[in-house]
């Protein structure tokens, strides 16, 4: 059996420690008369036949079994008679990976039990028992007592989580105004982790209502006060859904500056372009113009250079100066062409 720890409790104190699930009930159903007593059991990764094992001896609503077999169930509360089921979202911030983890803690409460099934390794539920085992006056309310015990620790972890989102949507805006072409496929990560996050948070508060509201059908001193405890943890866990909805809606501003950052840097970058394209277009320009100035002369002196007998003006006494004077005139009116049409 995945049993982490197991034990009856009669006015909040530690009275026996069953070494198995079948002792446990025996002790519960012959215990001691006077007192008020309590079973709390504490499973980690129980298998499914150890679930049902549990569940048939604490008579457990099979709806509520098959839920806590399935796992995946976001934070609720139901009741089925006078047993409550609990599904509670904790969370831990892994700071070597940056990343947000959610585990699953189902809760079983009866008049006289309470069963705590964990799919992982956090929250640290001994912190939990051993708080409540050094204030029996707390643990002696009951069920509804570990039950705020467990709230409270989970509400307490999400502290550093928000911590843990906050500095890393801090490094995110240094990426986006530092051109990180990778700002985008984080921004959207992390706005992954945080929706996740919220899906375990913001339904807790309809939890607590809940819890609230049933021990508000009884009017003695000692549900009033932990009442009063569950109100305190409401507000941690408002603020909690305040900052997570904070983040999320920073998140989607900053991936919108983000995306209008990107689009003016390539604005930028086809700008430039543009221009290197155009000043290389006033180049060609201008070495196509110079280029065509020196072909007409070329032209002349290739045809006069082929030294033909029969050939107009060869022996004439001016047909040099007449070249030369051609292929001066023919340069200069493609420059001025040139020149008018604004390549030179």
């Amino acid at each position: 059996m995945s049993l982490v720890d197991n034990a009856i409790y009669i006015d909040g104190k530690r009275t026996v420690a069953p070494t198995s699930l079948e002792q446990t009930c025996e002790e519960l159903r012959a215990g001691p008369d006077g007192g008020k007593r309590l079973c709390w059991i504490g499973l980690l990764r129980p298998s499914d036949d150890e679930i049902r094992a549990v569940a048939k001896e604490f008579d457990l609503h099979p709806l509520a079994v098959e839920d806590a077999i399935d796992a995946h169930q976001r934070p609720k509360l139901e009741q089925y008679g006078r047993t409550l089921f609990v599904v509670l979202r904790p969370a831990r911030y892994v700071d070597p990976v940056e990343v947000v983890e959610t585990g699953e803690v189902h809760l079983f409460l009866g008049p006289d039990f309470v069963i705590v099934v964990r799919h992982a390794e956090v929250p640290d539920l001994g912190e939990v028992r051993h708080r409540l085992e050094a204030s029996p006056e707390l643990l002696s309310r009951g069920p509804f007592a570990v039950l705020y015990a467990v709230l409270d620790k989970v509400v307490d972890d999400y502290g550093p989580v928000l911590e843990g989102l906050q500095n890393d949507i801090d490094e995110i805006e240094v990426q986006v105004f530092g051109g990180d072409p990778d700002a985008s496929r984080r921004i959207y990560q992390l706005t992954r982790e945080v929706i996740e996050f919220q899906r375990a948070v913001e339904p807790l508060m309809d939890v607590l209502g809940e819890v609230r509201t049933l021990l508000k059908e009884s009017a003695s001193d000692a549900d009033l006060e932990l009442r009063r405890m569950l109100r305190d943890v409401a507000d941690h866990t408002t603020r909690v859904v305040e900052r997570t909805e904070g983040f999320r809606q920073l998140l989607t501003n900053i991936l919108t500056v983000n995306t209008a950052l990107v689009a003016q840097r390539q604005n930028d970058e086809i700008t430039r372009l543009t221009e290197a394209s155009y000043k290389q277009g006033e180049q060609v320009k201008r070495i196509s113009s110079w280029a065509a100035i020196l072909f007409a002369p070329t032209l002349i002196a290739g045809v006069y250079g082929m030294n033909f007998t029969h050939m107009p003006e060869l022996h004439w006494t001016f047909g040099y100066p007449m070249a030369v004077v051609l292929m001066l005139l023919l340069g200069l009116i493609l420059y001025l062409i040139f020149k008018r049409r604004g390549w030179l």
